[in-house]
C-alpha cells in the first residue's frame, strides 16, 4: 500500500476552487439584487457588462482550472506510480499554498506585483512537482 498524503493538497485546492465559486455566485446575485447588472446577461454573457468585482472573481475561477490541472496530474501521477515522501508532499503543500496567495491577491487589492510574484512562484513548484515525479518514476 502506497501513501496517499497527496490526496489532503488536492483536496485542498478542491476547497480553494468551491471557496472561489461559492463567492462569485453570492457576488454576482448581490449585484443583481442592488440592479448593478441584470440576471439575463448571465444566460449568454451578452448584453451588458459584468462588474469589474465579478468579473475579477470570474477570471480567477477559470484560472483555477488552468495550471492547477498540471498539478492534479502530478499528483496523480505520483499516485499512480506509488510515489511519495516529505519533498513530494511539501512541494505539493506548497503549490496550495501560493495558490491560495495568489487567490487572497488576484481577488482581493489585485496588485499585480505580488499577484505576478504568487503565480510565476507556484508555475516554479509546480515545475519543480513534476520533475520529482518525473524522476521518482525512473
Amino acid at each position: 500500500m502506497h501513501d496517499n498524503a497527496l490526496l489532503y493538497p488536492m483536496f485542498a485546492m478542491v476547497i480553494l476552487t468551491f471557496t472561489v465559486l461559492v463567492t462569485l455566485f453570492r457576488t454576482r446575485v448581490r449585484f443583481v439584487r442592488e440592479g448593478q447588472i441584470d440576471a439575463g446577461y448571465f444566460k449568454t454573457y451578452q448584453g451588458g457588462s459584468e462588474p469589474a468585482a465579478s468579473a475579477q472573481l470570474s477570471r480567477h475561477f477559470s484560472n483555477l482550472f488552468e495550471a492547477p490541472v498540471l498539478f492534479y496530474a502530478a499528483c496523480l501521477a505520483a499516485l499512480v506510480t506509488h510515489q511519495s515522501g516529505p519533498a513530494l508532499t511539501g512541494l505539493a503543500w506548497l503549490y496550495v499554498a501560493l495558490r491560495v496567495a495568489h487567490a487572497y491577491v488576484h481577488t482581493g487589492r489585485n496588485t499585480l506585483n505580488h499577484r505576478i510574484a504568487a503565480y510565476l512562484s507556484s508555475w516554479l513548484v509546480l515545475i519543480l512537482l513534476w520533475l520529482r515525479v518525473v524522476v521518482g518514476a525512473t
